[in-house]
């Protein structure tokens, strides 16, 4: 999967990212992948909706997405980045964060944007990946972050 498919449709729609990733909602934060380029980096979005869970208290009257999820947005990305880049889908690893390093939170996220999330690779290996990410909404960068994460077995259980 490289770049954009024909006709402009997204590399990754919904269906997709859900067979690719665990995660569901509340805490699914990836909703399109607009481009992957496999072993270099990904553009995905996440829109951001006034309905979510976390506006109820973070804060009333003042609407600011945290910027740990900002972080968990861009590490979703990152893992469909490295599962398809290690052409791991469908085989139920898992991509769990190891270090969260240099985070700077720029800008405020509020309902109605679309919240740009591009990473990329800075290293990797075939169980441990380093990457760098930056989400920005409506032209301005609101969170650069970078960190380092393991592919791995689910848990037994």
């Amino acid at each position: 999967m490289s770049g954009e498919k024909e006709g402009g449709a997204p590399a990754c729609d919904i269906a997709r990212i859900l067979s690719i990733l665990p995660h569901r909602y509340p805490l699914l934060l990836v909703d399109r992948v607009n481009s992957l380029v496999i072993g270099e980096e990904i553009h995905a979005v996440k829109a951001v909706s006034f309905n979510e869970q976390f506006f109820q208290g973070h804060f009333p009257g003042r609407p600011i997405m945290p910027g740990v999820l900002q972080i968990e947005a861009l590490a979703q990305a990152a893992a469909i980045l490295a599962i398809e880049t290690l052409e791991l889908a469908g085989t139920g690893k898992l991509v769990y964060f190891m270090a969260i390093e240099e985070a700077k939170f720029r800008n405020p996220v509020e309902p109605g944007v679309l919240l740009e999330l591009n990473v990329g690779f800075v290293q990797k290996r075939a169980r441990v990946c380093k990457f760098w990410g930056k989400a920005s909404a409506e032209g301005k960068v609101t969170c650069e972050v970078k960190f380092t994460a393991m592919v791995a077995d689910p848990p037994a259980g």
